[in-house]
């Protein structure tokens, strides 16, 4: 089978498209005929070395796969040859195929396509399990969105509102700020041009927001932080600002507040029962058409080294998805 390839730490440039042998499936795995494979973050870190997880080289990048299931392992009962799953694989589904533990893989709902599919697991999964398990939104809290046009971002936006929040969507353009806008945000802050700190105040008459979601770190963490509400709760989901930042933890104590972190994949393996109701929910939301996954670009699996540039470059807006058949 083909399969993208990272031989040696490096950029997306240094991707080869390769003929390996073909997965074969454990005795709790099934093996994915790829249809679709979305992008990541994680995917711009793990060619890299930068990623909590160093797969063996070679290796093949791709964290979320939708396809037609093959082969399924002998301990496997809940899916069988011919089932349309989405799954989060970790690495591996820039391929022809996969192999997958089964805990993993979702069926797709009759009306999703597998382009569809592939932008779906990762983004929904964690924006979902961030704002319901880690943040506990409220109806009627306002929702703060960080980096709130990119594929998690967007999500978070969506189910904020499905949820009944009031959201607060912020970017670095009016462009980006615009999808956010279609997405269903209520307020918007254009974070290049004015204060974060001073519009959330603006847009919260000094309260601050109930809940923040911040997938970006670095300078706007640092705003957010101190833009939060009484009892608020910012949820910390990754740095596509390249900085960690550190936090003066008197800013916590002196608003009730707390710093939450958000790791969805080992959510889903440690809470396997959780993360199914979760998307029984979402599933539900996205046939009454509450959630509308963006897709902005898509990639031929040869292309793959140049899908995950263009999110590296914080380029792309909502997913990007490689196109495998």
């Amino acid at each position: 089978m083909k399969a993208v390839l990272c031989k040696a730490f490096g950029p997306a440039e240094t991707l080869v498209l390769d003929e390996v042998a073909s997965p074969q499936a454990k005795k709790n795995e099934i093996v994915l005929d790829v249809h679709a494979a979305g992008v990541n973050f994680p995917d711009t870190l793990i060619i890299e070395g930068k990623y909590q997880f160093k797969p063996p080289f070679p290796f093949s990048p791709g964290g979320e796969a939708a396809g037609v299931v093959s082969a399924v392992g002998e301990k496997v009962s809940h899916l069988k040859v011919g089932d349309r799953v989405m799954a989060l694989t970790g690495w591996g589904s820039f391929a022809e195929q996969v192999a997958v533990p089964s805990y993993n893989a979702l069926p797709i709902p009759p009306q999703m396509d597998f382009t569809t599919a592939a932008a779906f697991s990762m983004t929904y999964g964690t924006s979902m399990h961030a704002l319901k398990q880690r943040g506990q939104l409220q109806p009627g809290e306002t929702l703060l969105v960080l980096g709130a046009s990119g594929g998690v971002g967007l999500a978070a936006v969506e189910i904020g509102k499905a949820m009944g929040a009031r959201v607060i969507a912020a970017a670095s353009s009016a462009d980006k700020l615009a999808v956010a806008k279609a997405a269903g945000a209520d307020e918007l802050i254009n974070y290049s041009e004015s204060s974060l700190k001073d519009e959330i105040k603006r847009l919260t008459d000094g309260n601050g927001a109930d809940v923040i979601y911040d997938p970006v770190g670095g300078d706007l963490f640092d705003q957010a932080i101190r833009s939060i509400a009484w009892n608020g709760r910012l949820l910390v989901v990754g740095f596509a600002s390249g900085r960690i930042p550190e936090l003066p933890v008197n800013l916590a104590l002196l608003k009730g507040a707390a710093v939450i972190g958000v790791f969805w994949g080992s959510f889903a393996q440690r809470q396997p029962a959780d993360n199914a109701a979760n998307f029984k929910e979402l599933f539900s939301w996205y046939g009454e058409g509450k959630l509308k996954p963006l897709v902005s670009q898509t990639y031929p699996l040869e292309r793959a080294g140049a899908a995950i540039d263009s999110l590296g470059q914080r380029k792309a807006v909502g997913k990007v998805v490689v196109q495998v058949r």
